[in-house]
């Protein structure tokens, strides 16, 4: 009978302790690159990378499955193997991607950019207040087309990047709004920065770049 209730006893013990019998499972999942781009006919591997239950970080490579939601417009952007997650660029535009394991799911918008080899970006230069609000505006276009909501704009200062000034596409005036946070540049003086465009399908060797004035609040 003692022996019994020893035995009870440890099993007992053992199964409230949950956390050393169940795996962890995923809590959340996150697609990588965050933000893909590939170049029509050219290919991009992702890769999922699962944070568990008990805060582990680490890429799911078994029980994952990929998806690729159609285009609202129509049309094929791109396609994806749902193993291997290989995206394959079609035709110029976005498509979000699904990456799934035990129920849990992530995306991503992946942008897929027609091959281009020449850029310009307008203005030149521009300027903008350094009030924590205003923005700059510029567009950037490749043989008269308008490809501003494919395009990444980044600031730079001698080569460093500068993340305080923030580039996003805004679908209202179709445009890059630039908008540098406040304090940036002191009061009463000003700072000029590299704004660079970065597209997936550009072939050209030379950077397309324009600048950036931003002017401390009076």
């Amino acid at each position: 009978m003692t022996g019994a209730f020893a035995a009870l006893a440890t099993l007992a013990l053992l199964v409230s302790c949950t956390g050393f019998f169940v795996n962890p499972t995923w809590q959340t999942i996150a697609i990588q690159p965050p933000s893909p781009a590939v170049a029509v006919g050219f290919k991009i591997t992702l890769t999922a990378w699962g944070t568990d239950t008990n805060g582990q970080r680490s890429q799911i490579t078994h029980n994952l499955v990929w998806d690729l939601s159609s285009p609202s417009g129509g049309g094929t952007v791109a396609t994806l193997d749902p193993d291997t997650g290989i995206l394959t660029g079609v035709s110029a535009g976005t498509v979000t991607v699904t990456a799934s394991s035990e129920g849990v799911s992530g995306t991503a918008t992946a942008t897929v950019a027609q091959e281009v080899s020449t850029m310009t970006i307008l203005p030149a230069t521009n300027s903008v207040i350094d009030d924590g609000n205003s923005f700059a505006k510029f567009n950037v276009t490749s043989s008269g087309t308008d490809i501003s909501s494919l395009v990444t704009l980044t600031a730079s200062l001698n080569g460093t990047a500068v993340t305080q000034i923030t580039c996003a596409y805004n679908s209202s005036d179709n445009s890059q709004h630039c908008t540098p946070a406040s304090n940036l540049v002191p009061s009463g003086t000003s700072q000029n920065y590299l704004i660079t465009v970065t597209y997936a399908g550009y072939t050209g060797t030379t950077p397309v770049t324009a600048t950036l004035t931003v002017n401390g609040p009076a």
